[in-house]
């Protein structure tokens, strides 16, 4: 069911011209054929698939059935522990060598190698190149040894223990603190109210190795296990390495019944209000738990009832968004679903909102009135019929591109078959029978869901938000009043009409005057008859799928700085008024059915849009390029609204220790530059905010088409798209003058420094260490920080992580800027705790030092190259890459093919090139910050 759950929809759908057809809701939702599937005699289930999207890649995943819900109270935590220690030596891959033999064949740890631990299963994903037999049958033996074959030794476990610290001291927070205390309500004292994977930081601290190794006897057995496969493989030969690898396992005597637990149900509401200093928003949950235990999704006719309730779900949500793009939004967004809890077993219907700190009540109120609208009038035909549109309109776009999907995709759905009996049918059937099924759905279907739904038993509500002076903190009564319903202030809605078009008047069409090739990258350039130029490539990468971005150099480095701290934080609430003098809301109903955006930004030294559609709906992307063009609304209440929403949104997110380290030392760094206004609006920033002028300014950088360039990817067919480019883009207004990028002169500062900021009750600490300055950019010398700063983020996290056992992860990050000025930066960040911050500082600069000193090992450059090209030849057949480059090469003044030279370059760096741009650009001043715990705690 993953088909449909990762999906929105649209073909536009009027039921009274469809027939119903005779459905047998009885039958039994098939399996997908081209899948093989089958269980070993031990019990473990596998899945093989053949996917050559990526060519020549291949996911493999190991599933346990097992996670922290399964631990004994002396274990609480060592389930992800375990997952940890399959990383730290298996039998055939002892210690480290496992994550140095992954990373030599372009595997990169954390970005493709990773796992998670849940309350009911534990998964490892390895992803890795199928170019090479023995590269497939290591990754067979890798899965293998994680299942069977780990080395649980005192020294590796104890080395270990100081990592999983760590990613639990990352955890600590408000959010933790607040969970704690009403996570027992949701789960009403179940397992699951006491078994976070992460665990408790005392028995982490003191277990004794045997209680580990019980847990991975017990639970890591072939009976719980699945390995599933998909790829650019062989099928027949992918079965027989499963057997090979896993068929001689056997499950252990006696072995421990694997439970799942149940959360109790409740007569009464449960209310949780809670708060915290460090609260960095504030959120309202209004939960109804289902009484009855989850059913799987067997028939056609459990698929019906999953249609309907997917309805149900885009109609509320549609509701719940008009309510958020209002003037006066209640809150800042919300939405509503029915699914599951933190419980596989357990599903509820769930109502969400982010709002302003004192308008708590006010927003539990809308949530309960909007569930309380549908009970009593139910939804118009009119949102029924979008619903269905919209719906079938994503299924269509999934179905249109059933033969480029991802690996990926189809590996997680059958990881939910595996764990929940999600059906797995195939896009194919999923889409044949939605389009039977849906247009025979009724409104009163949909409509009785919500009785399905509410209800006074089973009912918790959760208030999390801060705790400040001068904030009065709402009481249980005031909540259950809230949950009082008034039938005198249910109002039905008012379904107003669909607007009949996005533009207000036709354009008057331009021509193309000038019309080249370039064969070598397959794109074709089209100057305009207004001085636009417009380049596309058409791919092959998706069927259903058209990604553009028009750019423009300027932006906001050609405002004086007075203007700039006039609209700064302005400029980005322009497009929350809409264009072509329809609303949000209007362009949202109008747009059912259709799969096509556009948005429109103001960068520092770029202006431009961005947008994607179908190339059924390419012309509707292209009339909203030129809406924003030519016709973007002046409305100053949206603004206000745009306003209250980012006010609720920041107001207290500095209240959150590593933000407010960002934020303080970002302003010591730019404690020169007058321009700079912080990371986000205060209210004291708003009032300084001129709308009026934002707008102007808006108008006056998206008044002339001859400065920009427009590019276009995907499955694009030429003739019908050279004639939309006439009549949307060759018809906007231009002057014919070009404008470039501004250095505004302003510098972050100079010379060494360490900035510590004091912030948080607990024990962490955050550290950054920033290299920069001016330089005469260099694509050759951009590629080696680039490298230097992957290779040291894996040396950082060798000595950092696996042998000081000081941190969770680290990382390094080198680049070059070309504009508005030549630039280059080099930072090293790590969260740990505070006594080892100065220690673990000095180690991560040691290592920095020891490439300037010596260079890179080969063994190191090779990771990097390897990862890099393996990423690139992924890369390169998606849509999104090719758009970026486009950008890029406009942006920087460089030829586009070389794209297409970018693998040669790679595989040319040598560590002394490395060992060059290391001395000539990091042998520098350092900036310091260190965020470390407020000293009375």
């Amino acid at each position: 069911m993953k088909n449909f759950k990762l999906l929105t929809f649209g073909v536009v759908m009027f039921s009274g011209l469809v027939q119903a057809q005779e459905i047998d809701y009885s039958k039994t939702i098939p399996f997908d054929a081209s899948i093989k599937t089958g269980k070993l005699q031990n019990g473990l289930t596998y899945y093989i698939k053949k996917n050559a999207k990526p060519e020549k890649k291949v996911d493999l995943r190991l599933i346990v059935n097992a996670g922290s819900v399964l631990e004994d109270d002396n274990q609480l935590g060592l389930a992800h522990f375990m997952e940890h220690m399959c990383f730290n030596g298996t039998k055939r891959f002892p210690k480290n060598a496992l994550v140095d033999y992954l990373q030599s064949i372009g595997v990169k740890f954390g970005q493709h190698l990773n796992a998670y631990t849940s309350f009911d299963e534990t998964v490892y994903f390895l992803p890795i190149p199928a170019d090479n037999p023995e590269k497939v049958e290591k990754g067979f033996q890798i899965l293998e040894d994680w299942a069977f074959n780990a080395v649980l030794t005192p020294e590796e476990i104890d080395k270990e223990r100081g990592v999983v610290l760590e990613e639990y001291r990352l955890g600590l927070g408000a959010q933790k603190r607040m969970m704690g205390r009403f996570l027992p309500k949701i789960m009403n004292n179940s397992k699951y109210a006491e078994r976070l994977p992460i665990g408790k930081k005392e028995i982490l601290e003191k277990f004794n190795y045997e209680t580990l190794t019980k847990f991975y006897k017990d639970w890591y057995r072939p009976n719980l296990m699945s390995v599933i496969i998909v790829g650019d493989i062989d099928v027949a030969e992918m079965e027989k390495k499963v057997i090979e690898h896993f068929g001689s396992y056997q499950n252990p005597k006696n072995e421990r019944v694997r439970q799942f637990f149940e959360v109790p149900n409740h007569k009464e509401t449960f209310v949780a209000i809670e708060s915290d200093k460090e609260a960095s928003s504030t959120q309202v949950q209004l939960m109804y738990k289902d009484k009855e235990a989850v059913k799987p999704i067997v028939t056609v006719g459990d698929f019906k009832k999953y249609i309907v309730e997917e309805l149900f779900t885009s109609m509320i949500n549609a509701r719940l968004d008009e309510l958020a793009n209002s003037a006066t939004p209640p809150y800042t967004y919300a939405y509503s679903y029915h699914g599951k809890t933190w419980s596989r077993n357990k599903t509820a219907y769930q109502s969400f909102a982010m709002t302003g700190e004192d308008k708590q009540l006010n927003t539990l109120k809308v949530l309960v009135q909007e569930n309380e609208k549908v009970k009593k009038f139910g939804f118009t035909q009119g949102e029924l019929d979008r619903a269905k549109a919209d719906f079938l309109a994503g299924l269509e776009k999934q179905f249109n591109d059933k033969d480029k999907t991802s690996s990926d995709r189809f590996v997680n759905e059958l990881q939910s078959h595996f764990l929940t009996q999600e059906p797995v049918p195939g896009i194919v059937w999923t889409y044949d029978l939605a389009k039977k099924i849906t247009p025979v759905i009724s409104l009163n279907e949909t409509n009785e869901l919500i009785k399905k739904f509410i209800s006074d038993e089973n009912r918790v509500v959760i208030l999390t938000g801060p705790e400040k002076e001068g904030l009065k903190k709402v009481t249980e009564a005031e909540v259950f009043k809230m949950l009082e319903v008034n039938e005198g202030d249910i109002k039905a809605y008012e379904d107003k009409a669909v607007a009949k078009a996005l533009l207000r008047t036709e354009p008057k069409a331009g021509s193309i005057v000038k019309k080249e090739v370039n064969d070598k990258i397959g794109t074709t350039i089209l100057t305009l008859s207004n001085g636009a130029k417009v380049t596309y490539k058409k791919t092959d990468f998706k069927n259903d799928e058209i990604v553009f971005e028009a750019v423009s150099l300027g932006g906001s480095n050609l405002f004086s700085d007075e203007v700039q701290k006039k609209v700064g934080f302005a400029l980005g609430g322009l497009s929350e008024a809409g264009y072509s003098g329809l609303k949000l809301n209007d362009i949202t109903k109008f747009m059912t059915g259709k799969i096509a955006s556009v948005n429109p930004y103001i960068g520092n030294a770029t202006e431009g849009l961005r947008g994607s559609s179908t190339p059924k709906d390419l012309e509707y992307m292209l009339q909203m390029a030129h809406a924003y063009f030519t016709d973007l609304n002046q409305d100053k209440e949206a603004f206000e609204a745009f306003k209250q929403k980012q006010t609720n949104f920041f107001k207290n997110i500095s209240a959150q220790p590593n933000f407010f380290f960002q934020q303080e030392f970002q302003s010591f760094l730019n404690k020169d530059n007058k321009r700079f206004m912080g990371l986000i609006p205060t209210e004291e920033t708003w009032v300084k905010m001129d709308y009026e002028l934002a707008y102007r300014l808006y108008k006056e950088r998206f008044s002339n088409a001859a400065d920009f360039e427009f590019f276009f990817v995907g499955n694009i067919e030429e003739k019908q798209f050279e004639a939309l480019v006439g009549k949307y883009i060759a018809s906007l207004p231009s002057i014919g003058k070009k404008e470039t990028t501004k250095d505004t002169g302003y510098r972050n500062v100079a010379g060494s420094h360490k900035k510590v900021v004091n912030k948080g009750k607990d024990p962490k600490s955050m550290v950054n260490i920033n290299i920069y300055g001016d330089a005469q950019y260099s694509a050759k010398d951009a590629l080696a920080l680039q490298a230097v700063g992957e290779i040291l983020t894996i040396k950082l996290n060798e000595r950092l992580r696996e042998t000081e056992s000081g941190v969770y992860g680290a990382g390094a990050k080198g680049s070059m800027n070309k504009i508005p000025y030549g630039s280059y930066n080099f930072s090293i960040s790590f969260p740990c705790g505070p006594e080892n911050a100065e220690k673990l500082t000095a180690s991560a600069l040691d290592e920095l030092n020891k490439l300037i000193v010596n260079g890179p090992e080969e063994k190191d450059l090779t990771k990097f190259k390897e990862g890099e090209i393996q990423d690139y030849r992924k890369e390169i057949k998606e849509n999104k890459t090719w758009l970026g480059y486009f950008t890029k090469s406009y942006v920087n003044g460089s030829k586009a093919d070389e794209i297409l030279t970018f693998e040669a370059k790679v595989n040319a760096l040598t560590v002394k090139e490395l060992q060059e741009a290391a001395k000539k650009y990091l042998a520098k001043d350092k900036v310091i910050g260190m965020l470390m715990p407020e000293a009375n705690n």
